[in-house]
């Protein structure tokens, strides 16, 4: 007979076949006597970290049910597209068998081949409701010579502890008998660099003196750390690669091609990422919005605050780089060009606002979207975050910061496990500012007041200044239209409202002639002719268009901005340089 303790949840993984992607997961938990209803079992349909309904349950294949005592089969009822119900469970061990398919190589998925087992149990792991808060032991059967990368705990050979569902749908793993393994110390605490692809050629002393270094960055910044311990899980790929998730006390990195990781196109990427998910640890792990305590995982938890959980750490994930001194001034003004020119990429910044951004994760957040729509958690989140940064030094002459802001965000909610809300965060704000800073979360959080100016003038404290620079395409600086060659096509991907090609152009339009001239290639010198007009022909919907373009008088579409050190910056900006940045103006 099969004796478990109370109040344990139980997991088994194993593979059959790596071939097949399939893993066998059970489950299995003790119901108690007094227990009323069906067992309900519950798969998530997100993961924290992706605020949007993945549904996971498409994975899942063949669910079998049965008394772990007897192993007689139970009945069972599928209620939803991911939740199980099990009746008369009162008093019973009941064990749940399914397989589960593991074939998505990103930060978020899970991946099974004959190398390796990679496994989010976020993804994977149905959980019982009622016992969310029981703690969970998760056993994999695996090859004697493979070894195992996780967060948690093992109290056997690849055994591993949880205190809860939560902590153990956090923990991705992987297990391989290939994967590298290298530590640092900051502040006291261990720090585990976990790296797995047999294309990957680390130079472990420049990687592990770079992470050290901006892990007492952020231990410094916060003065304390949530976890006891922590874990960067890499997926290094022999292909073109970019993704990194957070989690309690580890991150998963997915990068490549893997050969390329110490070149410095790839290893910046490397860095940026990793300090931003190990910033990650604070932000949104620890200092997490009230709507997620706690999650709940079979439907969206709607929040308004992800511009300070993703925007406030994509603007840190950079700027700690340069002021740990692991990136210079100059490769950091490179990173933060790229954000501008992501945000200045569309007119989305006009219709949406940031707090209403965050809401719309949920709906359309990681996809393109319908033009001009929406604006970016991430890429105006960070802008945002720079200007109240500077904003707030300029105010106490660098004595406050944002900084300040993060670390009672951490004293008030992250050390006590209480969520926070927008409100909170702008009371915090303007209590550091010294001042109301009601003004900025109208214009630049709750509203769609332009950044540009603002932004420019902050910047000037600090001897930089941000500059526009008119867009060299002609198509898009002078006639306001992108296009995108596919198969020989040129097609138009996007328009500029207010733009001559908003009279006369729509998108998906196949551009095939200009003034009689075949495009081919050509599209910049057949635009560039100074002609008072351009008659353009286009495929519509399979049809030929003949449309007029004509420029108007001293327009200009899709500026490019950068930030730039001013040519001459007098004492008091050079100085605010130095105290922003930690270098030298």
């Amino acid at each position: 007979m099969l004796s478990l303790p109370p109040l344990m949840t139980y997991y088994h993984v194993s593979f059959e076949n790596p071939l097949t992607f399939y893993l066998q997961i059970q489950l299995m938990v003790e119901v108690p006597a007094e227990a009323s209803g069906p067992l309900a079992l519950q798969l998530p349909a997100w993961r924290p970290g992706r605020y949007e309904l993945q549904n996971f349950a498409q994975k899942i294949q063949r669910v079998e049910i049965s008394d772990a005592e007897t192993d007689e089969p139970l009945p069972y009822r599928k209620t939803t597209k991911d939740r199980w119900e099990v009746p008369g469970a009162a008093g019973r061990s009941v064990r749940v068998r399914y397989n589960f398919y593991a074939h998505q190589m990103d930060a978020g998925g899970s991946w099974l081949d004959a190398t390796q087992l990679y496994l989010n149990p976020v993804q994977a792991l149905l959980y019982a409701e009622g016992h969310q808060d029981a703690p969970c032991q998760l056993t994999l059967d695996l090859p004697v010579d493979w070894r195992l990368a996780c967060g948690l705990p093992q109290t056997l050979p690849n055994t591993l502890q949880a205190s809860n569902f939560d902590q153990l749908a956090d923990a991705p793993l992987i297990a391989s008998p290939t994967i590298q393994h290298q530590q640092y110390e900051a502040g006291g605490l261990p720090f585990h660099v976990w790296a797995q692809g047999e294309e990957a050629l680390l130079n472990w002393p420049k990687l592990l003196a770079d992470f050290k270094a901006f892990s007492e960055e952020q231990l410094t910044l916060f003065g304390s750390f949530p976890v006891q311990d922590y874990h960067f899980l890499n997926q290094f790929l022999p292909y073109k690669h970019y993704h990194g998730v957070e989690h309690h006390n580890s991150t998963v990195i997915v990068l490549g091609p893997a050969e390329l990781l110490m070149q410095e196109a790839l290893y910046k990427e490397l860095l940026g990422v990793s300090c931003h998910e190990l910033f990650h640890t604070w932000n949104i792990k620890a200092i997490r919005p009230a709507e997620m305590q706690p999650y709940d995982y079979a439907r969206e938890n709607y929040f308004r605050t992800c511009y300070i959980a993703e925007g406030v750490t994509t603007y840190y994930g950079e700027y700690l780089l340069a002021r740990s001194k692991v990136r210079t001034p100059s490769q950091y003004f490179e990173e933060l060009n790229i954000v501008l020119r992501k945000h200045y990429d569309d007119a989305g910044g006009q219709n949406l606002s940031l707090a209403d951004a965050s809401m719309d994760l949920w709906l359309d957040g990681y996809k393109p979207g319908v033009p001009d729509r929406k604006v970016s958690v991430y890429h105006k989140g960070a802008l945002a975050a720079l200007l109240l940064d500077l904003t707030l030094r300029q105010l106490h002459g660098h004595a406050r910061s944002l900084d300040d802001v993060m670390r009672r965000l951490y004293e008030e909610f992250g050390k006590t496990g209480k969520g926070y809300t927008d409100e909170d965060y702008a009371r915090i704000v303007s209590e550091v500012a010294g001042r109301k800073m009601q003004v900025y979360f109208d214009k630049f959080i709750n509203g769609t007041a332009p950044l540009h100016e603002p932004l420019d003038k902050a910047l000037r404290t600090v001897g930089c200044h941000l500059v526009a620079y008119e867009n060299a395409s002609a198509s898009e600086g002078t006639f306001g239209f992108r296009t995108v060659v596919k198969n020989e096509r040129t097609e138009v991907t996007y328009i500029w409202p207010g733009s001559p090609a908003a009279l006369a152009l729509t998108v998906d339009d196949e551009i095939v002639a200009i003034n009689g001239r075949r495009v081919d290639m050509n599209l910049q010198s057949l635009l560039s002719t100074e002609a008072p007009h351009y008659e353009v022909a286009v495929f519509r919907q399979n049809r030929l268009l003949l449309i007029e373009l004509a420029a108007l008088p001293g327009a200009h579409f899709g500026p490019r901005y950068a930030v730039e050190k001013l040519a001459e910056a007098d004492e008091a900006q050079r100085a605010g340089f130095a105290k922003w940045l930690g270098w030298e103006f």
